[in-house]
């Protein structure tokens, strides 16, 4: 039995159809977060707080912010604070900032699995020829063509620039006092958030990040680490309803 192989294919994958191998997969979001806490715990009962704007250029009757000052009073009740009635004084001011920095370009080295098509070919065997009796009489050589398989054969690496966006979130809670001497009230706790990648679309992005600072709210995370959230996670759905 003789047989030719075929000769192998070597595919690389794109990018485009590697995303539609993943389609109908939840998106999961990379964020970093930074979360610092002056006194343990930080949040052992329910404090009152009003919300103000760090960023002038931001105009808090906005929708936008309203919007993420709503996501923010969400994360907070998570942590059995609330907002104090208006005429009250709130025991701490919660700054808020957000926002997306300019773009900036970044080198990402991505890896595609390279495929080929090994075996396969024709190859010839013998079948026998038989009389109206059925005895043999001779054999015939026949042509079989055996289809290749596709196996991984090894991986590619490429490195390529990319264009990214900073968006971020940023609280902090200080004690609403006047400032002594000139120095500031004290800071209670802060936490910031943010996620880079390619998309532009803060809005999106702004219920994911408020997100993250709800399960930091209060704690120290030493330095920036980073956390996965996915979009149909339950804090997700729990800050996009709201108070």
């Amino acid at each position: 039995m003789k047989t030719t192989a075929a000769p192998a294919a070597r595919i690389v994958l794109p990018p485009a159809a590697l995303a539609l191998l993943l389609a109908g997969c939840t998106t999961t979001y990379q964020v970093q977060v930074d979360a610092i806490s002056q006194s343990t715990p930080a949040v052992s009962t329910a404090q009152s707080y009003e919300i103000k704007s760090t960023n002038p250029r931001v105009d808090e009757d906005s929708l936008r912010h309203k919007e993420v000052a709503n996501y923010v009073k969400t994360a907070l009740s998570g942590k059995g604070m609330y907002e104090a009635p208006q005429g009250a004084k709130a025991d701490v001011v919660v700054n808020v900032d957000y926002g997306m920095d300019s773009p900036r370009v970044k080198y990402e080295t991505e890896t595609f699995p390279i495929y080929a098509q090994v075996g396969g070919g024709v190859r010839y065997v013998q079948v026998p020829i038989t009389d109206r009796s059925g005895r043999v009489v001779g054999f015939q050589t026949v042509a079989v063509f055996d289809p290749p398989r596709t196996e991984i054969i090894g991986y590619e690496e490429q490195v390529k620039p990319v264009i990214v966006y900073e968006k971020y979130l940023k609280l902090s809670a200080r004690e609403n006092k006047e400032a002594d001497e000139g120095r500031p009230p004290g800071e209670v706790w802060s936490v910031n958030v943010s996620a880079e990648d390619e998309s532009k679309d803060l809005r999106k992005y702004l219920p994911i990040l408020a997100s993250a600072t709800a399960d930091y709210i209060g704690t120290n995370t030493q330095e920036q680490k980073p956390v996965k959230i996915k979009a149909d996670d339950e804090v997700v759905g729990f800050i996009k309803k709201g108070i």
